[in-house]
């Protein structure tokens, strides 16, 4: 097995990302590597006819500092508990965040969560986690939810 020297955890601040960051610190910490925390803030500004309302941008900025501040928790949970790690917060899709900075930083791992949707669910909301196997650089670990 290739040694671990880069990891790229995927993080939507859902429990599912939360195991897979911890999943990630084990290996980080196990292999001395360093961690990149990604999170991909794409909000679509929709055309706007009549009939649809905008959202104001105060909302989005405000949203978007909330989410720096939830990635910056992140990391210093990370930090607590042995893993040195850096943040990126993206304006793009997650699957496009998640493959540009792992190639970026030459990553040797992605860590991710996946809701396992399946059906009219996943053909309409897609997969984050099936594009960032296709796409990505690297290997790719998805963390699954536990068993109902």
């Amino acid at each position: 097995m290739t040694p671990l020297a880069c990891i790229v955890v995927a993080m939507d601040f859902s429990e599912l990302s939360d195991r897979a960051l911890d999943t990630a610190v084990d290996l980080a910490k196990g292999a001395g590597a360093e961690l990149h925390l990604v999170h991909a803030f794409d909000v679509k500004i929709p055309f706007v006819t009549p009939y649809e309302v905008a959202v104001p941008d105060h909302l989005i900025t405000e949203a978007r500092q909330a989410a720096a501040r939830k990635l910056e928790e992140a990391r210093q949970k990370a930090s607590a508990a042995g893993a040195e790690a850096k943040t990126h917060l993206e304006d793009v899709p997650a699957w496009s965040a998640i493959v540009r900075i792992a190639e970026e930083v030459e990553a040797d791992l992605v860590v991710m969560g996946t809701r396992g949707n399946t059906g009219l669910k996943h053909v309409l909301l897609g997969s984050v986690a099936e594009r960032t196997l296709r796409l990505a650089p690297c290997s790719v670990l998805i963390v699954r939810a536990e068993a109902d």
